[in-house]
């Protein structure tokens, strides 16, 4: 559980955010305990069936008035969520009904009730869970047109800059027929774009970006700014820093995906860096992959696989010792060899090429696990990133000194006012409240949902599970259904794709190697007898929208080939179908050699080997769904445990803003 509590705004009037202060063992004991409960705290259905009455009754007045008597109300609601906030009240009502008689008639689009419950929730500060298909992107309008009328800057979050500048483009009609302005931030725009963007109401923008946005204002305000010495800096004519801030502070976020954000994006701290020194590292790198190479697994280090790193046996430190004897210069140095060593044994032997990253136009690019996009401009620190560039054999970048690094858990908490939505977070509820306090709750969906879910399949072997999943493709593709398959990596889609194409399926492909292609690929991948092959993205924040008679074949049938680390990432690939009431199922199709079962079963994973002997596909499938839940629990725990350390980790530096080497 955090150990950290919010309280109010560090400088409000200049740079407003919240300020987070440790608490004591007594403090964090008592919302331990108190958490469990806390975090279950649920609206009152009936309160929520009011709000919507209410909604719904104000909205029938404004369906017959003109577009002028809409601005109009929009002025005076403005005065009135100013002065009396947007907790709740009239005023709250009468926004909600009026941002839903303005996209109906300017998006054809009128909010659905359950929209208007996910809605509230956002604006109280909460996770609205609700399925794919529901309409989140329209449903955030509710409580960003509220807030901004409010006078509160409204910062959209999103997990890439194609969905940002989608949303905003699609709901940009809304915003300025309240007289909004809306802005998009995307990678690559300069300081003057970006600036003017945050000067809007309202800004939509990726996570990664508003992060590394917010740590370039950090470095120009310095330690602790203070209001009156900005004050004092803009009234005296001179170069005031206020001038070269981005942001306008954090006031309201709203997070979609907001578990991709908030908790899987949690385990690695953003960075800035600027360039070191050293112009002889090619010749250390490729010397270290020399030296890794003659050190033996088992005897000379140990690769712990769950948390991805190599660890030097007493033997191996001694072999090193002697194979660096010769090599002088940075290699007499034991901690130094020891750590250019690690890094080319995690280069050779964990970092797995179009798994983790791909090498792309001659440079490598990280490949993002939890959604299969590539990380534009990430790259790895301590000289790991240059190591596999060695090995690969692309142009070498310059190492970089850290300037300041903030983790998401620190950089979200910081917000005012936080919100977020997604489709499954249910399974992290837990995290999400003792991080960041925002309660879970689940949305009901607008149309019952037909989604079938089928049995999950276990085979012994890979080779035996590639076999059966072509055999299931040819089955449901003779029905005319579309078909999406779901693999863990670009090596793995690729491999897939050759056994598509050797069976005469003809298919697309989606992955990190193809992301330019994505709304194309989704767009296409709910027509009839379409087969599609994706990574994890799988087209995550757009529907796949069936074609004109597959809902009557069935709709889309998804297939995952392996499961995922976390089980809401496997929901997320299964809720690509049965969308908005539309038929569709799903099932998985798994072998006991998957990486899932290799990392994370432990002692259970040696239980495959007496698989093959066993009779009966129902002892296999018993015993191989026993091994995969506990295998899949062991990684959430891992994983929960990284992000936990890192926020630890934030806090023990004293530096509410995790910078490098300085405080606050």
């Amino acid at each position: 559980m955090s150990s950290a509590s919010v309280t109010s705004p560090s400088f409000s009037g200049a740079y407003p955010e919240r300020r987070i202060q440790d608490d004591g063992w007594l403090d964090r004991a008592g919302m331990s305990a108190a958490g469990a409960i806390l975090r279950r705290a649920r609206p009152r259905r009936s309160d929520m069936d009011q709000f919507v009455g209410l909604v719904t009754e104000h909205g029938k007045p404004l369906e017959g008035a003109s577009d002028a008597e809409l601005t109009r109300l929009g002025d005076t609601l403005r005065h009135a969520l100013r002065s009396e906030g947007i907790e709740s009240g009239q005023p709250v009502v009468e926004a909600f009904a009026l941002v839903r008689e303005i996209a109906r008639r300017t998006l054809q689009m009128r909010h659905h009730d359950v929209q208007l419950v996910g809605g509230l929730l956002l604006l109280r500060g909460m996770v609205a869970e609700m399925e794919t298909g529901e309409g989140k992107t329209l449903t955030a309008t509710l409580p960003v047109c509220t807030a901004a009328l409010a006078g509160l800057p409204v910062h959209v979050i999103t997990v890439n800059d194609y969905l940002a500048a989608r949303d905003a483009e699609w709901m940009k009609p809304v915003y300025h027929a309240l007289g909004l302005t809306v802005g998009v931030i995307t990678h690559g725009m300069d300081f003057e774009a970006r600036r003017a963007a945050y000067a809007c109401d309202v800004t939509y923008c990726t996570n990664k970006e508003i992060v590394f946005d917010y740590l370039r204002d950090r470095i120009v305000l310095g330690r602790r700014p203070n209001r009156i010495h900005l004050q004092i800096e803009r009234l005296s004519g001179g170069p005031a820093r206020v001038h070269r801030l981005l942001l306008r502070g954090l006031h309201f976020a709203i997070v979609d995906e907001a578990d991709s954000v908030l908790i899987d994006e949690a385990r690695t701290p953003l960075i800035i860096s600027g360039a070191a020194g050293g112009t002889d590292e090619q010749r250390v790198y490729h010397a270290a992959l020399s030296v890794a190479d003659q050190l033996e697994p088992g005897d000379d280090f140990v690769i712990e696989e769950r948390e991805r790193t190599v660890r030097l046996t007493p033997a191996g430190e001694d072999r090193l010792d002697e194979l660096a004897r010769p090599l002088g210069g940075v290699w007499t140095g034991r901690q130094r060899r020891e750590e250019l060593v690690r890094q080319a044994l995690t280069a050779r032997h964990v970092i797995v090429r179009d798994k983790h990253y791909l090498v792309r136009d001659g440079t490598v690019q990280i490949i993002d696990e939890f959604t299969g996009r590539v990380m534009e401009g990430r790259s790895w620190e301590g000289g790991l990133h240059q190591m596999i560039e060695t090995k690969e054999g692309c142009p070498l970048t310059g190492r970089h000194d850290t300037l300041a690094r903030i983790s998401y858990q620190q950089f979200f908490r910081r917000y005012l006012r936080l919100a977020g939505m997604t489709g499954t977070a249910r399974e992290i509820a837990a995290e999400l409240w003792s991080v960041y306090r925002l309660v879970v709750v689940p949305v009901p969906t607008n149309r019952p949902l037909q989604r079938r879910r089928g049995p999950t399949r276990v085979y012994p072997t890979a080779e035996v599970k590639w076999e059966a999943i072509i055999a299931r493709v040819a089955d449901v593709f003779r029905t005319g259904r579309p078909i999406l398959l779901g693999t863990r990596s670009v090596a793995s889609s690729e491999h897939l794709s050759r056994l598509l194409t050797a069976a005469g399926f003809p298919h697309r492909v989606l992955n990190a190697q193809q992301d330019r292609e994505e709304a194309e690929i989704i767009a296409q991948a709910g027509e009839k007898e379409r087969i599609t092959v994706a990574t994890n993205m799988a087209g995550r924040g757009t529907d796949i929208r069936l074609a004109p008679g597959v809902a009557e074949l069935g709709g889309l049938h998804v297939i995952a080939t392996e499961l995922h680390e976390a089980r809401r990432i496997d929901r997320q690939l299964f809720g690509r179908c049965g969308r908005q009431g539309d038929p569709g199922g799903h099932e998985a199709i798994v072998s006991l050699e998957d990486d899932l079962v290799a990392v994370h079963a432990g002692r259970l994973g040696a239980m495959r080997r007496f698989i093959t002997p066993l009779s009966g596909r129902r002892a296999v499938r018993w015993v191989g769904a026993y091994v995969l839940r506990r295998a899949q629990a062991a990684a959430e725990r891992v994983h929960s445990r990284m992000r936990r350390d890192l926020l630890k980790m934030d806090e023990h530096l004293e530096n509410v803003l995790a910078f490098s080497g300085h405080r606050e």
